[in-house]
Order: structure tokens, then sequence, then C-alpha cells
């Protein structure tokens, strides 16, 4: 028994450690076995081996340290994209929103809608490939979305999904407006020319001269219809293009007499008086001379057609707001056959016209007004209008003010 135990004495004191240092040797050349296949580079001892798995680890740190540059970058990318885009994980859970696609998260009313065909459309494209669908919210205000999906995937299989929701509401209300804008032309083109076609037609076989000279006549006046028609499209197209028109401190109350002296002739030829109140003080206005003349002539040639013989037109400017800088108004009333309430909010369209009747016997474009809007537009100010049936109507002008300088003469604003 003695001798037994002596030799398990022996064998715990020599056997037992050479077992475990073989052990920690297999351990030790599988580590660094490991590490020569992740860094491709022989590492013969423990020294080298920590000097190669402190390699390893920061190159892994840059590597995460730019993924996350990146993905940050991609969320700025698409939070700057004015479509929204919502992006989801292959089991359909939403990752991320652009700034555009929060408006749908929770919506309620419409936007609810847009939401739900969101969460559709992304589980359809992880199920099936790319789908798209087209929405229409009622409002207000009234909306047409467009929202694609698409699935994503790498090498190693699908990674979630894609929605892109595009509006195209401001796409769909300027093709209708170009349309209209088209057939609007074509129709008021069409009725001088074809008048012009019948008068010429006639002509060829009539031998009375007092006949002839009245057709002709009428011939003058189709033709100066259609050059007015054309004349107002070019303003009004030049207008629309010079949305940062030029910027010159304009005497108020030159734009008001050069615009009355424009008109007064053909006022005067029906016994309409123009009668032109001036502010009380020198005021001036920042802008094209030219846009704002031609814009309170078009509300007095409008406030001329409209009104009855005999009658008077007024039109006056006045400082609104004097703190600071203020506006300016100028307004034009007339005693004429006023404008149906359920006109006034159409007025400033091209070509509406109430009486389009009367407005073809006064020689009227539908333009005019239209016209003005664009110059007040362009000079950051807005164009109003009340009216009664039977009583009149009042355009109102509004334009930011400038300081007058110490001397602004007519020749100065000339």
């Amino acid at each position: 028994m003695i001798a037994i135990s002596g030799i398990a004495i022996l064998f715990g004191l020599v056997v037992c450690p050479l077992v475990a240092a073989a052990a920690v040797r297999r351990q030790r050349r599988r580590v660094l076995e490991a590490l020569n296949a992740l860094s491709g580079t022989p590492a013969t001892s423990p020294a080298a081996a920590t000097a190669v798995l402190e390699r390893i680890l920061r190159t892994d740190r840059e590597r995460l340290a730019a993924a996350a540059r990146m993905a940050d970058r991609l969320a700025q990318a698409l939070s700057a994209s004015p479509d929204a885009i919502v992006v989801c994980d292959e089991r359909g859970e939403v990752v991320h929103r652009s700034d555009a696609a929060l408006a749908f998260d929770r919506a309620r009313h419409g936007a609810a809608l847009a939401e739900q065909a969101i969460t559709e459309l992304l589980g359809e494209a992880l199920r099936e490939g790319a789908a798209e669908r087209s929405i229409d919210l009622y409002g207000p205000p009234r909306r047409a979305l467009l929202v694609r999906a698409a699935p994503l995937a790498d090498a190693e299989g699908l990674i979630g999904a894609v929605a892109v929701i595009v509006d195209l509401s401001e796409r769909q209300r300027l093709e209708a407006v170009r349309r209209d804008f088209v057939a609007n032309v074509s129709h008021e083109l069409k009725s001088p020319i074809g008048a012009l076609g019948i008068l010429a037609e006639t002509m060829q076989g009539e031998e009375d001269p007092a006949v002839s000279r009245r057709l002709a006549e009428r011939m003058q006046l189709e033709a100066f219809r259609v050059a007015r028609i054309i004349d107002d499209l070019l303003d009004l197209s030049r207008i629309e293009s010079e949305e940062d028109p030029i910027r010159e401190p304009v005497a108020v109350h030159d734009v008001l007499a050069l615009a009355a002296d424009r008109i007064r002739p053909v006022a005067e030829h029906r016994g309409i008086t123009i009668a032109v109140t001036e502010p009380p003080q020198p005021t001036t206005i920042l802008g094209d001379r030219r846009q704002l003349v031609s814009a309170v002539h078009n509300l007095l040639e409008n406030a001329v057609k409209y009104s009855d013989d005999n009658s008077s037109v007024e039109v006056a400017a006045s400082m609104c707001d004097p703190s600071e800088h203020g506006t300016v108004e100028i307004s034009v009333r007339d005693y004429g056959i006023g404008i149906p309430a359920r006109d006034l909010e159409r007025i400033f369209e091209r070509f509406y016209r109430v009486d389009r009747a009367r407005a073809r016997d006064t020689g009227g474009t539908g333009l005019g007004l239209a016209i003005v809007r664009h110059i007040a537009t362009n000079h950051g100010g807005e164009v109003r209008v009340s009216s009664h049936e039977g009583e009149g109507s009042t355009f109102t002008l509004q334009i930011p003010a400038t300081p007058a300088p110490a001397e602004l003469t007519s020749a100065d604003a000339g």
C-alpha cells in the first residue's frame, strides 16, 4: 500500500504538470493559428499574438466607426430628400423614417390611409417584390400620393424593404393649369381668327363700298383683339419669369399719374372721370416701375370697362401700418356692375371673365387681373377685391413700402 501511494504521489508531482503544460501548449497553438488565420501574419510568440490581437481590435473599431459614419450620412441624405422614405428590416419592423415620413407616423384622418398603405406595401415587398399604389387624400388640403416599395438584399439574402412616398399634388396641379391654359388660349384665339376668316370671305363677294367698309372695320377690331391677347400673353410670360424684378425706389404718385394718363383717353371717350388721390406724404415702393405702372393701369382699365358711361373711377394710395416702413395700399374703385360673390375667388385666374359677352365687346382678354396678381407676388405683396353686384368693385394692391429718399422727383422715378 505504501508503494502504491508513493507512485500516486509521484504521478501527481510529475505527470499532471506535464499534462497541464501540454494542454496549455495546445491551447496556445490553437489561439495562434486562429490569429494567423485572421491577420494573415504569423504570430510565433505570446507577445506577437497580443500585438496581432490589438491590431485586429483596432481595425474592427475603425470599421465600426466608419460604418456608423456611413449610416449617419445615409440617414441625413434620406432626410434631405423631399420625398418621404421608410425603411424596415427583414421582419417588417420600421428601422428608419425620413423627416418627411414622420408626418405619416401615428397619423389620423387622411394621412392614416397613407401610413396603412406604407405598411402593406412594405410587407408585400418583403414577400413578393416591388409594389406601388396611388392614394388620393381628400384633405384638406387635397393630396395625391404615389407609394413605391422595393425589397433590400445583400449577398446572404433579404435584409429589409424601403418605401418611397412621392407627393404628386403640385405636379398634377401644374399639369391641370397647363392643360387649361392651352385650352383657353386656343379658345380665345379661335373666335377672332375664325371671325377674320368669315369677314374676309364675305368681303370677297361684296360690291357695296359701304358694306365693305363696315366689314373692314370689323376685321380691324378682330385683329386688334388678337393683338391684345398676344400682347397680354407676352406680358404675363415676362412677368412670371421675373420672379426677382428690378429693385429701385419708385415714387407712388408717379405710378398713379402714369397709369391714369394711359387710361384717361379711353375713359374720356365714354365720359368717365378718373379721380386720383395721391398719398399725403412722399411715399416710395422698392420695385420695378414698369411692372407697378402696368398693374395699376390694368386695374384702372378693368374698372373703366365695367363702369357705366358718364360715371367715375377713383384711384388712391395710402400708407397701411405706418410703423417701421409699413405697406402702401393702392385702391381702384368703380361704381359699375360689380362682381357676383360666386366669381370673386376666380377673377384672378387667366382668361376668367365674369361677363364673357361684355368682355369681348369691350376688348377684354381675361389676362389683366392675372397680370396684376403676378406683379403683386413679384413685389412681395398681394391684391384683394371687394364687390357687390350693382354697386361696383374696389381692388386693393398692397406692396411693401420703403423709406422715401431725401429727393425723389418725377424725373428720378421716370
